[in-house]
């Protein structure tokens, strides 16, 4: 049986997204080890209860401070090398940068590297990108330049993300594995087709409170079909990432909830309530890897609105389950949801069609299945 050592940052991602890989290893007899930089104690005892070893790091997660990136990886390799695994596997930017540079210098027999979309610096915004954000796309390029190379192999969820880092910048790596979605439990997300679709109808938006999210387009189209649907009901849950240089000020955020167009709860621990007791879902992102939020709608059978961008267009077939949108356009966005309040039938067809989609591209079982043959256990 191997050790494996998973690399993150944030701890919730690792019981809420890696827990049924975990656990299917531990099954094995696998011994893991759940790297964490960014945690609290309830995060720690909720990793325990999943079977795995905890063991907390130092990694500034939106840092741009060089010696403290290779001091953090200095004592990366050090924990690294003390538990001696068969197998590292990071995921996010900065772990599969820094953890990859550990992991070789361990002498790691085997480094799988997983990038779940290119974030910010590589995601177009409507004005172009700032002087800052090309400068820091540049050090991240030259970052990747040196780790990458080293693993054996590099896990994308989309097949845009390799082109457009891979391709254009002329990096190199052994092998490519496009996954398409880290996948979810489709028995913790049950089928709940609707079955009142009365007025008003009820939109709904999950997601970090970020720029390139779409939060305003989300919003101006909301002030669009007010215009003609008044009662209409427009709901956002997720919070500030603090941590991101796309993060909304606490001021835009304000103003968001001042404008009483928009239903706004913050984060909730009942998602799955939220998705269920709405009609149609909307996610009107610049980019993403490929969306956990609306694979969880999907699966639940709602229907879809999302962007013609990397990662969202791997969840809809246009007027299947859903509708493809251009990006940035608020005006097409507030077009596609009257089109579902004028047409409210449509919501149950298209909803059902995208919990057949879950069933086949995201079922967790299948996605861990490949994922643990990349990992070589």
């Amino acid at each position: 049986m191997s050790t494996i050592v998973f690399i993150g940052t944030i701890a919730s991602s690792i019981y809420d997204f890696r827990a049924d890989l975990i656990r299917s290893l531990l099954k094995q007899g696998h011994q893991i080890y759940a790297f964490t930089s960014q945690y609290n104690a309830e995060d720690i005892n909720k990793i325990e209860q999943l079977g795995a070893i905890p063991v907390t790091y130092t990694l500034n997660r939106g840092g741009l401070n060089p010696l403290a990136d290779i001091v953090a990886t200095y004592h990366l390799l050090k924990k690294i090398k003390h538990i001696n695994p068969d197998v590292v596997f990071s995921y996010f930017a900065k772990p599969v940068i820094f953890g990859t540079l550990a992991a070789k210098l361990a002498k790691v027999p085997r480094v799988i590297g997983m990038l779940e979309g290119l974030g910010y610096t590589f995601t177009e915004q409507p004005e172009g990108l700032s002087y800052k954000t090309k400068f820091i796309r540049y050090i991240q390029v030259f970052l990747y330049k040196m780790a990458l190379p080293m693993l054996d192999q590099l896990i994308f969820l989309n097949p845009d993300d390799p082109k457009d880092l891979l391709e254009t910048y002329s990096i190199k790596v052994k092998k490519v594995e496009v996954l398409g979605g880290i996948g979810l439990n489709l028995q913790e997300y049950p089928y709940q087709p609707v079955d009142d679709i009365s007025l008003p109808i009820r939109f709904l938006f999950i997601g970090r409170l970020l720029k390139e999210k779409g939060i305003h387009e989300f919003v101006q189209a909301a002030k669009l079909v007010k215009k003609q649907y008044p009662k209409t009901q427009f709901t956002i849950l997720g919070q500030i990432d603090t941590f991101n240089i796309g993060a909304l000020q606490q001021s835009e955020l304000d103003d968001l909830i001042a404008s009483k167009v928009v239903h706004y709860l913050g984060w909730v621990n009942n998602v799955k309530d939220w998705i269920t007791n709405s009609h149609v879902f909307v996610l009107p992102s610049y980019r993403e890897g490929v969306p956990r939020s609306t694979q969880e709608a999907m699966a639940i059978g709602r229907a879809i609105i999302t962007t013609d961008v990397p990662g969202c267009r791997e969840t809809v077939i246009q007027n299947r389950n859903g509708f493809i949108i251009p990006k940035w356009d608020s005006k097409v966005l507030a077009e596609n949801m009257i089109y579902f309040i004028e047409n409210p039938k449509q919501i149950r067809f298209m909803g059902d069609e995208s919990h057949k989609i879950a069933i086949d591209k995201f079922d967790v079982e299948k996605v861990n299945q490949r994922l643990q043959n990349i990992l070589g256990v």
